[in-house]
């Protein structure tokens, strides 16, 4: 079986999200270069792990890596609106910049559950590194915490989409590049 088959059309190719990750690690690295406290890069386990390993080496700060879990999806293709923490941090972010780095924010209620639990472990400062934001299907609005701020990689259209560490079913994580899957393959 082919992966490639199962795509409508590629959104951003290998080339245009590394070149985007690279963008975002020079933000964020101008961001908090003059801060005394280098920031806690916790990715947002299982489908940013691409992305925080890549953004990860693009930050050229002394940071921290730690990843958490959190589930709302199932083997469905729309969040059942109740995220729940399922693998917690081993990094203690108490005092600490904390950047969470999400491969898609679309409804806003896992990024939600993510910032007011990082506020209740003590973060300093709870900012976003999302790659993707489908802000077509916000329905939760989110309040970074401190000083945080928000990245985003691209605009995403209101599509299914895979690859780049982005699923359905736990199947097209390894895709190089971020396309629409067929509505056939996911109905």
């Amino acid at each position: 079986m082919d992966l490639n088959d199962h795509i409508e059309k590629i959104l951003w190719t290998e080339q245009q999200i590394s070149e985007r990750v690279s963008e975002l690690g020079s933000q964020i690295t101008k961001d908090f270069k003059s801060g005394t406290i280098a920031p806690a890069i916790v990715g947002v386990a299982t489908g940013a792990f691409l992305f925080t390993a890549d953004l990860a080496r693009k930050i050229h700060l002394p940071i921290t890596v730690d990843f958490i879990r959190v589930e709302s999806y199932g083997s469905g293709t729309v969040s059942n609106g109740r995220p729940t923490i399922s693998f917690d941090l081993k990094l203690d972010v108490r005092g600490k910049h904390v950047i969470l780095v999400e491969d898609i924010v679309d409804t806003g209620s896992t990024l939600s559950c993510l910032i007011d639990y990082m506020k209740t472990k003590g973060a300093s400062s709870v900012s976003v590194c999302a790659l993707l934001d489908k802000s077509a299907r916000r329905k939760v609005h989110f309040e970074l915490v401190g000083e945080g701020k928000y990245y985003s990689g691209f605009e995403c259209p209101d599509n299914f989409v895979v690859g780049y560490g982005l699923d359905f079913d736990e199947v097209y994580r390894n895709l190089p590049y971020v396309g629409v899957l067929k509505p056939e393959i996911y109905q």
